[in-house]
């Protein structure tokens, strides 16, 4: 029984990606950080409906990324944890972690 919801998982998950990027998402209004500037080097996101999200660079926006609703939110909720800090601090596991031991 497992496999069974495993597979029909799997499948419904395929079928929401599908959907997601046959959207036509052309007249989307892109959204990036605050005080950037047009000509400047930046990460792009737009609101989809039912809660999914595109995202793009600025040099590159023909290259978009789709997320359904969890995707994202799992991905904001990981950020916020530190999960993608480029330098390693106390509260994602850093070495400044094991100083304290």
């Amino acid at each position: 029984m497992a496999d069974a919801l495993d597979k029909e998982l799997r499948e419904r998950k395929e079928r929401e990606k599908d959907e997601l990027y046959a959207l036509d998402i052309s007249g989307v209004e892109w959204h990036s950080a605050p005080g950037t500037e047009e000509h400047e080097e930046r990460v792009e996101i737009a609101h989809l409906p039912g809660g999914a999200v595109a995202m793009r660079s600025s040099l590159d926006p023909d290259t978009v990324l789709r997320y359904t609703e969890a995707e994202w939110r799992a991905f904001v909720l990981g950020a916020r944890d530190g999960e993608f800090d480029l330098e390693p601090a106390p509260h994602n596991g850093g070495l400044a972690a094991d100083a304290g031991q």
